[in-house]
């Protein structure tokens, strides 16, 4: 059964007196962290079963990495069936492959359609489990001058938001407790960047993928993308697009596959044959089928790791890269090449096999990290290492005491969903039993 009010503050009062200066809210049901597709997908999970839900995000909008950290010409590579969240599939009328537009509009109509009221403005400082109360407590740093949305509001149309907790008012703290607590804040909450010899060196500017917009910037410059996953391969042809002299670093091995085989998307395809083959064989074919449609992707400094591309992603975590065109760019000269960077210069860059070339401009597609190490305590479900499930897909969503992590399984918008249905299920038994 739920605490009573009078039994939280009859044990509370044993707290010291950092505690006792918060302001504390009791949640019924669970605490969502995190407003992005994750999130929402385990909110809506859970209202449809009857239980309630508080989410609460950093950002002042919604899906903030979708809004405010993604390039104006991203498309999802994988097809739309294959990303929408439960209960509530894509328009008709949305393309196969949808656009950045499009997927946060799904993202605004999802949270009404749910009538998801997340608390935005709130950073989570930290959150714990108390074993005297048996209930989390998750504190959070809320600006007094965020506006929190009215339960009776039912629209957003925020377009804009920023990626923090937004304005310069007064901070005061928050406490919330409840039994539950889903960390939904997903793989990718903080820029990645790693370290380069002479970086303060170079006079012109570097700065991460996340704040890329389009090649219109930078037409006629020469720049150096660093990272070949799916985002340093579109914003390289994004660039070329717009007539920029572009260049990627590929860093390490990397498998390629074209975003469709035999009129179909591959991840699709590949879905298929999995039901009825193994992975070895599987990845054979993609291989085969790889290499009669984009060649032999080696002798353009696309160098395969030894395991196949299924394997290789059970083993490193690593997703294939979905080509969309940058291989033929690459194959005609208009992209170049080089290996990983051996260090900066005022004006260049020196590569690991000693080619030196200038850039006028450096752009780090070097991925993402989670956050969740520095604010949640004492827990074996998540690595402090990266903030991902010390378990694999299928068995990393649950923890002890109704801790749940969504949005953390590397297999994308799929996987998140998964979860989340999972997610909910199992706080929806514990839910029953107290109910009765």
């Amino acid at each position: 059964m739920d605490p009573t009010k009078s039994e939280l503050e009859a044990k509370l009062a044993h707290d010291g007196p950092h505690h006792q200066r918060r302001w504390q809210v009791w949640v019924a049901g669970a605490v969502v962290v995190g407003a992005g597709p994750s999130g929402l997908a385990v909110a809506a999970c859970l209202k449809v079963r009857g239980i309630p839900s508080l989410i609460l995000d950093r950002a002042d909008c919604l899906g903030s990495l979708w809004r405010v950290r993604t390039y104006d010409r991203l498309r999802l590579h994988l097809p739309k069936q294959f990303c929408q969240l439960p209960f509530l599939p894509f328009p008709s009328h949305f393309p196969t492959y949808l656009t950045r537009d499009h997927f946060i509009s799904y993202l605004d109509s999802y949270a009404n359609h749910f009538h998801l009221r997340p608390t935005l403005g709130q950073a989570v400082v930290e959150a714990w489990f108390d074993n005297t109360l048996r209930l989390w407590r998750v504190r959070t740093s809320v600006l007094q001058k965020t506006a929190i949305p009215s339960p009776t509001d039912r629209s957003y149309t925020t377009t804009e938001c920023t990626a923090g907790v937004p304005g310069t008012g007064t901070l005061k703290e928050l406490e919330y407790l409840c039994r539950w607590l889903v960390v939904a804040t997903g793989e990718n909450t903080e820029p990645h960047e790693p370290e380069f010899e002479g970086r303060g060196e170079f006079v012109g500017p570097v700065f991460h993928s996340s704040e890329y917009r389009s090649g219109k910037e930078f037409e006629g410059k020469k720049v150096l993308v660093v990272g070949c996953g799916n985002s340093g391969m579109e914003v390289a042809l994004d660039l070329c697009d717009h007539n920029a002299m572009a260049s990627l670093v590929v860093r390490h091995s990397v498998h390629v596959l074209p975003q469709q085989m035999l009129g179909t998307s591959t991840f699709g395809l590949l879905t298929s044959l999995l039901k009825w083959f193994p992975v070895k064989l599987v990845d054979r074919f993609l291989l085969v089928m790889s290499r009669l449609m984009l060649g032999d992707t080696a002798q353009l400094g696309l160098t395969r790791p030894s395991a196949g591309p299924l394997e290789y992603k059970a083993i490193s975590g690593k997703t294939p890269v979905l080509d969309i065109g940058t291989v033929a760019k690459i194959r005609a000269g208009d992209i170049k090449v080089y290996p990983e960077i051996r260090r900066l210069a005022r004006q260049g860059v020196e590569f690991l096999d000693g080619r030196k070339e200038n850039f006028d401009t450096i752009i780090l597609a070097t991925g993402y990290k989670s956050n969740v190490p520095s604010w949640l305590k004492d827990t074996n479900m998540l690595s402090e290492k990266d903030g991902h499930p010390v378990k694999p897909f299928t068995e990393g969503w649950k923890g002890e005491n109704g801790l749940y992590g969504v949005g953390f399984t590397k297999v994308g918008l799929l996987g998140a969903s998964v979860d989340a249905m999972r997610v909910a299920e199992d706080i929806e038994r514990v839910w029953k039993t107290g109910a009765k």
